[in-house]
Formats: C-alpha cells, structure tokens, sequence
C-alpha cells in the first residue's frame, strides 16, 4: 500500500490526513463503505471540536482482560474519551449518526469515574479523603523545605560562600550553588558542579525533611494503588463496553480526520459506484500546487491509450485516474465536480509506472516489467496502470507483445496506458474497448497544452522538444533526415488528424448551441400560440354570455307591455353594440398521431370522432376533448429540462442469493445488491443461503437484515431448503 501511494505521489496529502488522526492509525477504514459515507455526509453538516490526542491502548485492555491494574495516567486515556463521546452525543447530529451515537450507552459506574477526574484531569479534591490528607501533608513538606532553603541563604555565615541567593534545580531537587570552602560553615552533599566550577548542595538539614517527602509520596503511591485498583476493577467489570468504546474512537476519528481535512480545503467526497465507469469532471490532484490544469475525462471502455506530447501530462493523467479511483475507495476528499463525476469500484490498484531495473537483483528493465505483469493475470476487477508501456525493448517486437497482453488484460481488468507507440496505438485503435487520447500541443508557443482529444491518436513532438531544451538545431535538423521522410509525413497527418478533430469537435459545440436556440425559439412560439387560442376561447365565452343576455331581453320584450318592451329592446340594442367580434386565422386541420397541446398539457392524437379528439397526455392519460380547444405542436417534443429516473430490471435479480464462503464486507455488498434487485423486481420473499461453519456469516447476516428498512422479517429457513445455515426473508 506505502508503495502504490508513492508511486501517484499521494505521501504528502495523505500525510496532512494521518496528522489530523488524534492516535495514529492505517489510512483505510474496516466495515461497510456506504455507511462510512453516511456518517461523513452527516457529520460535514455538524461543527464539532476536533477529539484529544490518545495513545493505542490495546496493551492496556489485554492487561484489564488479565485483571491485571492501570496506572492512573492509563486511566486518564480511557477517561479522555468516554468524556468525548458525553461531548459527542450532546452535539445535534442527525440520521444514522445520530442513531450510532445514540445506542452508546455509557454505564452507571463508567459515569461515576468520569466525574472523578477534573478539566485538566486530576483527581478531584473531596473524593477520597485519604488521598486529600497525604496531599496536604507532601505540600506542606515542600513548603517547609522551601522556607528552610531560603532561610539558610540569608544566614551570615554562608553569605561569602554562596555565587547567588537562587535555588537550582539539579537531579529533580532544590540546591544553593556555592564556592569551594562552605564544610567549615554548612554540613551539606554536593550533588553536583557547575561548569565555572561551583558546587551543587543541598544542606543536612533539608535532607531529613527530604527523607519525609519521600516517606509521604510512598504512601500516596499505596494511596494511588488502592485508587487504581478500585477503577480498574471496574473497568474490568465493563470490559466489553471499554474495548467498544476504543474502537468507537477509532472509527470516529477516521470520520473527524476527513472532515476536518475536506472543510480546510474545500473538498469533496465521492462514494464509488458498483460498476467499473470513470468521469472525471475538474479533478485536481492533491501534489499539484502551482499551473493547475483540472483534469477532465470519460473512460468507460476497457482500455485508455493515452498518447502524444512528451512533458504533455500523459503520466499525471494516468496517476490522476488512479488516484481518484484510491481516494474514493477509502473515502478520502478531494477537489472534483462531484455533480458530473461517476468513479467506479476497483478490488484492487496496480500502477506500474517507474523503471524496475535492479542491479542487486540483476534484472532488467524489461524483465521487471514482465515481471510486475505477470502478478496481474488472473485479478478480477482491477485497474491497472502502465506508464510507458514500451519501456525496455524492441518496439516493434513490443507492439505485437503489449497488443496481445492488453487484450487478455481487459478481459478481467481496465487499463490506462501511456505510449509513444504508434504501431502498438494504430494495433489496439481497431478494438471498440479501448479508447484513444491525445496529449494536445501548441504548435504557436511551442509547450504543451495539458489537455487531451479524445478518439485520437497524438504526435510525440520529440524534435520540437528537443528545440524548446536547447538541442542545438543543426543536430534536431540532422535527426529529422535520419527519421525519414515517410515518418515526418505520417507525424504530419497524425497532427492533421488531430486538428480536424478539433475542429470538428468545435463545429459540433457552435451547432449543439445553435439547435438549443432553435428549440428555445420553437417552444416560445408553442407558448405563443396557446395563450392566442387561449385568449380566442376566453373571448368567445364572454360573446356566448353577452349573446345570451341580449337573448334574453329581447324575449322579455315580446312578453312585456308597450312601454316595458321598449326599455328591454334598448338594453338588448346596447349589449348587441358593445360587442366587439375577434377574428381569427382557420383552425389548423388535426389527423391522427398530431401532437397537440391541450390545456397546459402537451400529447398525441390516437382517434378523432366528428368534433372530438381522443388523445394520451404525455403523462399516459388518456381523454376525450373537443377539437377547437386542442393546439397543433408540429409532431415536435421539445427536450425536457428536468431529470427523468429511470429503474432498469436488473438481469441478475434472483430469489436466492449465496453468500457462503466470502468475507464479511463483501458478503454484506453482496446481500445488499440482492435485496435492492429483488425490490425492483417484485420478489417479496427470497432465501439467502450464508452457512454454518464458524457462525460469523450467519451474525452478520442476522444483524444486516435487523436493520434494513425494507426487511419485513426473517427466520431460519425449512431444513429441506438449509435450517440454520439459511435465511427465509420477507421483503
């Protein structure tokens, strides 16, 4: 693991995380990833003080499994963090991590010795009365001790003797530095000199209350003893709950660490999907510091051949790529666009990047190669790495070698390749799993562009360089004629190539937005179009009232006598004078399978039956509606603006799902994808097969299904379908 993280040049980065680690620790986290990126989310959201520094205390609950006694400083470690999860649990932490937190039940006694300790832990006064009084005592001796030395360097007679009235602390104890000739007026033991040749004593006197001292801190200890005792006791008693609760530490702390990073410097965390696809969007690898270029590329064929440009970023790339793919499978943030970036997940990394020649080992440049690939043959789900995969030998020889090595490869793995191989890039160039990049150069600045085109195969520009470091130009021209003729021209095309694709590619994007226009014109002439039918309807509405009314009237003036007749033909006349009749262009002639917009809902016509339209929304509703409120659209449907999920059946939904034989971690993943496929699918009872053997498949799985929301229940099943080495799920 140390070597591959050197390898992409992660040691720094990584080495920022392990020093936000309060004990030291592995970079990887043990247990289910999904949960893991739960807790991280949750815990982003919450402004917390970051944990005190620990020491690794396995050794000391081997010791309480022994029964055997902490010292008190042992004691403190422990106390130090049950007091950060009391700090934890008061916090408002939300979802899943506040459930973990909240089944941390801290017992009773626990508790009681927590509050034993104050904020600098120490032992509280008021606690034990024993220890209270020996305290007492031992700083009254040192006062007394302290008295008697001042009192001694202000007497008369020790006055010419003494080089100055301060007390030196040597060996752990209080002295007078004095000159040579003091025994004819202090009884005292040198203890030590100073480098000017002064003597170190302390006096008789304080020797005697020393020897108390010490008698006094021999009874604090047998004190302390019973103390410790008592507390490890138990501690001992809560064995189980201690060692938990040191692990929980551990597992917070891998939390906390990516937290606090990714808040410092603005990064993001990526889960890592079931499948083995990669888009990078605006990645940026954590050792680049300065002339920051993100990377940005889609790989989601089996093989990547990056070509082109020396110095063009080909090998960063490769690093990025894989570095990505490390980062995400242990949850570490990075800087990236989350929102349109997809990393796969990778069982294992090989980056064979760096030149294996050992004189020690007498091997060879190629022979290491040969060597590194043949570790890879047979690893399923892997991504492999390879940087300058010609390295070493013949590169025509190499060409046929690699080809047929890439192949077998990407049968089980994916693989990211740089070369200068043209012949091993135009071989593998016909495969429809391997894609082609290119390192892009500026041929009017002369440097690299640190950009790839995809789809093509890239120029070395190996005599440009050579020119841009000072090779004289006579010998770059004389290298050009030994090249030949025939390669310059194929160099030539292959940079024709590439700036056609280019300009293609740049077409293609004016065009994309052109025809975006089009569509944002087309749907404002739709909505055009409707609010007039819409406005022709409303008004033909109010002419049916106003119609109706004058109707009326006139009917009141038949019944009426001459006069009252009179007054309804006058209003009739009115209402028939204010109406202002909207003309309108013909209704468009509808068929069948028109798309029609009706209403504020947009669908296609299925029949037509004199003055009525039967049409299907495009919601799937199917109605019944008169032809004249209907509005032809030009069989045009416009690009939807929001998201549209759709849920594939999957194929390899079963009923039984065989978890026998794989490790934890991966027999959880495994379960989990069955359970989500059998949901999809319909399967509302399936068997899930784990073993007897030792029972830790069987725990797990039991604890899995306790807690998954879609689980109705669960039991052993029937002994003809496996009894207790088998679970019979309802979902």
């Amino acid at each position: 693991m140390k070597a591959l993280i050197s390898k992409l040049d992660l040691d720094e980065y990584l080495g920022e995380l392990r020093n936000l680690f309060s004990r030291a620790k592995e970079i990887d986290m043990q247990g289910d990833i999904n949960i893991h990126y739960q807790f991280i989310s949750q815990l982003s959201k919450v402004q917390f003080i970051t944990p005190p520094s620990i020491k690794e205390l396995t050794y000391e609950i081997n010791n309480l499994a022994k029964h055997g006694n902490l010292y008190i400083d042992e004691i403190v470690e422990f106390v130090k963090i049950i007091r950060y999860f009391i700090y934890l649990k008061s916090l408002k932490t939300e979802g899943s991590l506040l459930k973990w937190l909240d089944k941390i039940i801290i017992p009773q006694q626990i508790q009681d010795i927590i509050e034993i300790f104050d904020k600098k832990y120490n032992i509280k006064p008021n606690i034990y009365e024993e220890l209270d009084t020996i305290n007492f005592k031992i700083d009254k001796a040192k006062e007394q001790i302290t008295n008697t030395l001042y009192k001694i360097v202000s007497t008369k007679k020790l006055s010419p003797y003494l080089v100055d009235r301060s007390l030196h602390l040597i060996n752990n104890q209080n002295t007078l530095m004095v000159r040579g000739g003091f025994n004819v007026v202090i009884k005292a033991s040198v203890v030590g000199r100073s480098s000017s040749g002064f003597f170190y004593i302390v006096p008789d006197e304080i020797t005697s209350l020393k020897q108390k001292l010490r008698e006094l801190e021999s009874i604090k200890d047998e004190t302390l003893y019973k103390i410790r005792k008592e507390i490890s006791t138990i501690f001992n008693a809560h064995l189980k709950f201690i060692d938990f609760i040191n692990r929980a530490y551990d597992r917070f702390d891998h939390y906390q660490a990516r937290v606090t990073l990714a808040k410092s410097k603005e990064l993001e965390f990526v889960l890592p999907s079931h499948d083995n696809n990669i888009t990078l969007k605006d990645f940026v690898h954590p050792a680049i510091k300065h002339n920051i270029v993100p990377i940005n590329i889609e790989f989601n064929t089996k093989v990547l051949l990056l070509t082109g440009v020396n110095a063009g970023g080909k090998t960063m790339m490769l690093k990025s790529i894989l570095s990505v793919i490390y980062l995400s499978k242990h949850l570490i943030p990075m800087k990236i666009d989350t929102n349109n970036s997809h990393i796969g997940s990778f069982k294992d990394i090989f980056a064979i990047l760096d030149d294996p020649q050992n004189v020690k080992n007498d091997i060879s440049t190629f022979a290491g190669r040969m060597l590194e690939f043949s570790k890879i043959f047979g690893s399923k789900n892997s991504i492999v790495g390879v940087d300058e995969i010609e390295l070493g030998t013949d590169s025509d020889e190499a060409a046929s070698l690699f080809k047929v090595i890439l192949t077998h490869l990407k049968k089980e793995s994916k693989v990211i390749v740089t070369t200068h191989h043209k012949k091993l890039a135009s071989l593998m160039a016909k495969d429809q799993d391997v894609t082609l990049s290119a390192a892009l150069y500026d041929e009017v600045q002369q440097k690299p562009k640190y950009q790839f085109l995809m789809g093509t195969i890239g120029k070395s520009y190996a005599f440009e360089t050579a020119l841009r470091y000072q090779i004289p130009s006579h010998i770059v021209k004389e290298a050009q004629i030994v090249y030949g003729e025939d390669n310059q021209n194929l160099n030539e095309l292959i940079q024709k190539s590439a700036t056609l694709e280019i300009e293609l590619q740049q077409k293609i994007e004016e065009l994309n937005s052109k025809i975006l226009e089009v569509d944002r014109l087309k749907e404002d002439l739709y909505e055009s179009r409707y609010k007039t039918h819409k406005n022709l309807k409303d008004h033909k509405r109010e002419l049916d009232t106003k119609y109706y009314l004058a109707t009326s009237q006139a009917k009141e003036a038949i019944k009426a006598d001459k006069p009252q007749a009179h007054r309804h033909l006058n209003k009739a006349h009115k209402i028939v004078k204010d109406i202002k009749i909207a003309t309108s262009k013909k209704h468009d002639r509808l068929d069948i399978n028109d798309r029609v917009r009706y209403n504020n809902s947009k669908g296609k016509i299925l029949s037509i039956n004199k003055n009525r339209a039967y049409i299907e929304l495009d919601n799937g509703m199917k109605l019944k509606c008169p032809i004249v409120d209907l509005i032809k659209i030009d069989n045009y449907k416009p690009p939807k603006t929001s998201p549209k999920v759709n849920i594939v059946k999957p194929n390899s939904a079963m009923m039984r799902c065989d978890i026998h034989g794989l490790r934890g971690d991966e027999a959880m993943e495994k379960l989990d994808d069955f359970i989500s496929n059998s949901l999809i699918v319909g399967y509302d009872e399936l068997l899930i097969y784990h073993g007897v053997g030792s029972g830790i498949l069987s725990k797990l799985t039991k604890k899995f299904l306790a807690s998954h929301p879609k689980v109705i229940s669960f039991d052993d099943a029937p002994f003809s379908m496996g009894g207790s080495g088998a679970k019979l799920v309802k979902i």
